[in-house]
């Protein structure tokens, strides 16, 4: 996967650094948050700005220069330099390292191979995670919302579209609480395989995976009774319709990886499109929307 390096410089109009330490901090956050609008999803801070990474396919330099304008400082003028990224594994030292195990409502532990879990003889459910440049271990807000949604779902019996499937965990928590069967898919090759690796782990046999964006969902001519999205903002929007259309009578669509001042916006689109709004949790500033069909 190819990514773009975007170096941030933060300064005052006349190019002096900025000595207010609090409002540098706040100016960072919210530049944060606008270039995670414009695809950026991985920031590491520096004295003076923020270095971001964002995915070549993904990155939307309209939207970025629109943000920085819009940024509600006055007298703050921020600067980039983009380059083409190095071309590593950024989660090298994370998948060396791994994660400590993540217990999740007292219902189920996620871990990975190089720090078990112990469940033996517990009532919860084990869930193994190898990660591989991959998002999903249950760790991040959005990931957890949406397991313990569902965990606390009827799942027997049901279809599931797991839309950017990351490590598969959702996948996964899907087909160990009953869905009948599961088809994800991600735009990444390395979430593929890490899906795929991860389903093996954990003795997971009816996940279908597909490498690809959206477009792979029409080929498939099927419906679905749930359909799930832990993706950024911009991209649910842009792939709304794609999950509308995927959805049968009584479905139920799962949104996340957005923060709650961003709910409205989807909620709107959503409604624009025959769905309603069913639940809405929060962690953190981060929120999960869930919904019905009107007609349903």
């Amino acid at each position: 996967m190819k990514y773009i390096e975007a170096t941030f410089t933060i300064t005052d109009h006349e190019g002096n650094a900025i000595t207010d330490t609090l409002m540098l901090q706040t100016i960072k956050d919210i530049l944060c948050e606008y270039a995670g609008e414009a695809g950026f999803e991985a920031f590491e801070e520096q004295a003076d700005g923020i270095v971001g990474y964002v995915q070549k396919q993904m990155f939307n330099e309209e939207i970025l220069c629109q943000n920085i304008n819009a940024l509600p400082f006055d007298d703050v003028k921020v600067a980039y330099n983009l380059r083409d990224a190095e071309d590593k594994n950024w989660n090298e030292t994370w998948e060396e390292q791994g994660f400590e195990p993540i217990t999740i409502e007292g219902k189920c532990v996620i871990h990975d191979t190089i720090h078990p879990a112990h469940t033996e003889g517990k009532d919860i459910t084990d869930v193994v995670i190898d990660t591989k440049q991959a998002f999903g271990t249950g760790s991040h807000e959005t990931t957890h919302m949406i397991i313990k949604e569902l965990f606390e779902m009827d799942l027997k019996g049901k279809s599931v579209l797991d839309c950017g499937c990351g490590t598969g965990i959702l996948s996964i928590i899907s087909s160990i609480n009953g869905a009948k069967d599961i088809t994800g898919y991600d735009i990444d090759e390395w979430s593929v395989e890490n899906t795929k690796h991860n389903c093996i782990l954990n003795n997971v046999a009816n996940v279908n995976v597909l490498h690809g964006d959206s477009t792979v969902i029409s080929p498939l001519k099927k419906k679905f009774d749930v359909v799930i999205a832990n993706i950024n903002r911009n991209i649910l929007l842009a792939d709304m319709p794609a999950f509308r259309q995927a959805m049968n009578d009584n479905s139920i669509l799962i949104l996340s990886g957005f923060y709650t001042h961003d709910a409205q916006t989807l909620i709107d689109k959503a409604e624009s499109m025959g769905l309603k709004e069913a639940k809405r949790d929060s962690e953190n500033d981060w929120c999960m929307l869930k919904f019905t069909r009107i007609d349903g």
